[in-house]
């Protein structure tokens, strides 16, 4: 090391809203912290800056409680003695969405640049892990590097660089994205509060100084040393101008300064000169013994989950396409960009660690489950003001020869593909309002004699469709107009089910109901034998014991023993699973199941299978004890109980005639605690790795750990699908919110999906009890099989996943005439290696931002039209900012190269 060296004290204190304290009693803390930063702002120039965690929310908190605060915030904001940015939050990675990720750092930019500057600091102290497209992200929101506490291994080498995968030479180190973006990685090698309370005593200064000083020095690859004082909730250090007068009395040979992140980043690049290590990809702390990981987080309260993968759903997925297809095509009021902030913001309050991790106290996550939902509910209301206004702007004249009782149902697909499958919807067939005069009686006694015989399903070309009607009966409804009071009526209700062929991708397409003998003769059934279901690509078997088989038709590939149901005791924590020492996992396997035909009809087929089962009640008595005595869990010695609770499992499969998967139903009313329940798909493939959905990319992962890996579970975090595959053949399991698999060591490299995990305290740094994260109660899981016979993006195997996601969107209309077309897509794109993102609308220029990110590891290629007044294109960025415009061929269609895991951005404006 250099004889002179720099101490870097950056002054910050790590927020978490929530955690072992509910939201509002860490709030009352927080407005008390930011008081006393300001008082010492105020009253010590000597006190320098202060970094507020890289989240804007901080400033929405506190200015809740002191909005007579916000011009001196504003004040030291603008001085850069408050640091505010990049994030809205500081959120999970693995359990949050891609476009939530990008939500996250528009809304963080838009809301701190309208204080002042906006920190570009790639700021994740202790995030549960990163995702391997952080480096592209970082970039794309010009930021050039990475601070992080987790996932990658310091080693200390003595200045030589490390040549294995997730190690470090150095706190300093090159992190690279599968598409070659890399950013200067900053690893809290001795943690984000290495810099802690810093003495002003001369003799404990002293103390502290040799060995702080000795432990930043193991690590980092220049005389540039980073200090962070703070920590969780850290109280402000008040006199720590006092604390850095008195190191420089102990270090004449070192330079300590007050710092900040910019400083000390400009220092370190002036003063690189050893090679440094290059990390790529993930960081899933790979290279550790597997007990410290905090991977089981993704199974730790799974309804939070389950809730959250809907809400982003029907934002990012549903309500902005929609509300972008209407603005564009001009129906109905403009794109609403306020209601959207408001939604994103509250499902984002969900989405720092402690919380979609669903680590905290009980407290937090029932506030949560309120959140989600009025998240949800804002989505909801624009997904049903949006694609009415577009239902009845569809040209539904082609309808009229049916008369006037014809009720067509335009259905939504916002997918990016071209897409088939189950549909449903309740009309209206008949509506008495109050307003005509009609009495409750007489309208209940109308509705109720109205005739519904002889009616069928058409589309726009009068081609009869099977339907599955169901009378709903009457049932009370009411408008609410934009120009009247609320208009209450009396209708018969009716429920349609049918299979949607070949919808547009983000398009639509219109049917209807209408009065006509049916002339179309009923299709084969796709019940076929005795437990036995089958379609044009599938065939699915039903065991005696409830599990299936299943032929991929195409491939010839039998895949058997799918749906076995596994549980296991957990005497873990919400951070990690533990399973008893010794024990046999309990399974389905050769258990009798009652199984009957559920649903047969000419689109769609089900089969139900009852599992009555019993399970152990809880963990031992010993457990208690562990907990209270804090005992570390790997070492914990309890068992499981020998009292048994029962735990009826009711499964329904389903294969739809155009069906590309097997779906999967359960429900189940948990009644027992310490354990979890799994499903299995056993995939006989030979192969040593395995692919998964993660954020904006499908990285290939290690069936097997590293050899430091001593955990006898490698459970890890997947979005939207997990597939395993070899030459010829693959099976890729969808989910809804299951966000943990495993790959098991089993010879058949068995794919386990967690379904529930209950356990009974938090963990970490004390006993904090969670009753309620036992999730006793009722619970519905669903999963698609989708088996595939060569290459899965060609094949859609991925496609049909990520639609998987994405719920459908039917509306009911009138006989009109209309200016769009009843069969229309506003965009037309090809790019059999891309995946769609996203389609929204940017509030500042009102273009549309259209986004696709590459599946694989090579160059791809994107062709994208226009069928909207909107044809101008650019290539963005995360942050949506305009570039420069893009050449299109003589039909306006532009073709664009895509580079290797690349994220595409592309705005269109008029």
């Amino acid at each position: 090391m250099s004889a002179k060296r720099t101490a870097h004290i950056i002054s910050h204190t790590h927020w978490d809203r929530e955690w072992y304290l509910p939201y509002e009693k860490h709030h009352v803390r927080l407005v008390k912290l930011v008081d006393t930063l300001l008082d010492k702002l105020d009253n010590d120039p000597n006190y320098r800056s202060f970094y507020l965690d890289g989240q804007t929310i901080i400033l929405e908190d506190y200015l809740q409680v002191r909005p007579d605060q916000k011009g001196k915030l504003e004040k030291y904001i603008q001085d850069g003695r408050i640091i505010i940015g990049p994030w809205y939050i500081l959120q999970d990675a693995f359990l949050t969405s891609g476009e939530a990720n990008v939500r996250n750092m528009q809304i963080g930019h838009q809301d701190a640049s309208k204080y002042g500057s906006v920190a570009k600091i790639g700021y994740f102290p202790d995030t549960f892990g990163l995702v391997g497209q952080t480096p592209q992200l970082m970039q794309q929101s010009g930021i050039t590097n990475a601070f992080f506490g987790r996932g990658v291994k310091p080693t200390g080498f003595n200045n030589t660089v490390s040549d294995s995968d997730y190690e470090s030479s150095f706190s300093e180190l090159m992190w690279e994205g599968p598409d070659g973006s890399k950013v200067l990685g900053i690893l809290f090698a001795n943690w984000y509060s290495n810099g802690n309370e810093v003495p002003v005593d001369l003799e404990e200064a002293k103390a502290y100084w040799e060995r702080k000083l000795s432990d930043a020095e193991k690590y980092a690859s220049t005389s540039e040393l980073l200090f962070m004082n703070g920590c969780d909730h850290q109280p402000i250090q008040l006199d720590l101008p006092e604390a850095i007068e008195t190191a420089r009395e102990l270090h004449p040979d070192t330079v300590f300064i007050h710092s900040n992140f910019n400083d000390y980043l400009q220092s370190v690049q002036r003063s690189l000169k050893h090679e440094l290590s290059t990390v790529k990809g993930e960081l899933r702390s790979q290279r550790t013994d597997g007990w410290s990981t905090l991977v089981n987080t993704a199974s730790a309260r799974v309804y939070l989950k389950q809730m959250n993968q809907l809400g982003q759903a029907m934002l990012e997925k549903v309500a902005e396409p929609l509300a972008a297809f209407a603005h564009t095509l001009g129906v109905g009021e403009k794109y609403p960009h306020h209601l959207f902030t408001y939604a994103w913001k509250t499902l984002m309050q969900n989405h720092p660690h402690d919380s979609i991790c669903g680590c905290s106290v009980d407290e937090v996550h029932r506030e949560m489950v309120t959140r989600f939902e009025k998240s949800r509910h804002v989505a909801e209301a624009i997904v049903e003001e949006k694609s009415r206004a577009l239902a009845d702007a569809v040209d539904t004249s082609s309808f009229e020869g049916a008369g006037k009782d014809a009720l067509p149902v335009v259905v939504f697909n916002t997918s990016g593909w071209e897409r088939t499958g189950v549909v449903s919807i309740e009309l209206d067939a008949l509506s008495l309002y109050f307003r005509d005069g009609y009495k409750l009686e007489e309208a209940s006694r109308l509705a109720k004699e109205a005739d519904l015989t002889g009616r069928v399903l058409v589309d726009e070309q009068g081609t009869e469709l099977s339907c599955t009607v169901e009378d709903l009966g009457l049932q009370f409804g009411y408008d609410l107009p934009d120009d009247k009071f609320r208009q209450p009526y009396m209708s018969r209700k009716v429920k349609l089910t049918f299979e949607a062929e070949k919808v547009p991708a983000l398009g639509w397409k219109t049917y209807a109901w209408v009065k006509k003998e049916s002339t179309v003769s009923q299709q084969a059934s796709l019940i076929t034998a005795d437990r036995v279901m089958e379609n044009a690509a599938l065939k699915i078997a039903i065991a005696d014991d409830g599990s299936f088989s299943l032929l991929d038709k195409k491939s010839g590939r039998t895949y058997r023993d799918l749906g076995v149901y596994e549980n296991t005791g957990d005497i873990g924590n919400e951070y990690m699973y533990k399973q008893p020492d010794g024990e046999t996992p309990r399974t389905t396997k050769g258990i009798a199941a009652q199984i009957r035909v559920l649903q047969d009809t000419a689109y769609q087929a089900a089969i139900e299978i009852i599992h009555e089962w019993v399970i152990p009640a809880s963990a031992d008595d010993k457990l208690d004890e562990e907990q209270r005595d804090l005992i570390y869990f790997p070492h914990r010695k309890a068992q499981r109980s020998t009292r048994m609770v029962p735990m009826t499992i009711r499964t329904v499969v389903s294969l739809s005639r155009g069906g590309k998967g097997v779906e999967i139903d359960a429900t189940f009313n948990n009644q027992a605690k310490d354990h979890r329940l799994r499903m299995l798909f056993p995939t006989d493939l030979d192969t040593s790795v395995h692919q998964v959905d993660s954020m904006f990319e499908i990285p290939q992962r290690s069936n097997k750990p590293a050899a430091e890996w001593e955990n006898p579970s490698n459970t890890q975090h997947q979005q939207a699908f997990v597939d395993v595959s070899e030459a010829g053949a693959g099976l890729v399991v969808a989910n809804l919110g299951l966000n943990e698999y495993e790959v098991m060591q089993d010879g058949r490299n068995t794919i386990a999906v967690t379904l529930l995990r209950a356990v009974g305290e938090l963990g970490d740094w004390g006993l904090f009890p969670t009753p309620e994260a036992q999730c006793l109660g009722e619970h519905t899981v669903r999963m698609e099989i989708i088996p595939y016979s060569d290459q899965a993006i060609q094949s859609a195997a991925y496609a049909e996943a990520y639609q998987f996601q994405i719920p459908w969107t039917l509306s009911q209309t009138g006989v009109h005439a209309g200016s769009i077309a009843p069969t229309y897509a506003p965009f037309e794109w090809e790019g059999g290696d891309l995946a769609f993102s996203s389609l929204k609308m940017n509030e500042g220029t009102g273009d549309l931002l259209l986004r696709w990110y590459n599946m694989r590891s090579h160059a791809a290629e994107l062709k994208l039209h226009s069928n909207t007044p909107y044809y101008y294109f650019y290539k963005s960025t995360i942050l949506e900012e305009h570039g420069e415009r893009m050449d299109t061929d003589a039909s306006g269609r532009l073709t664009l190269p895509v580079g290797r895991c690349e994220i595409v951005t592309i705005g269109v404006s008029r």
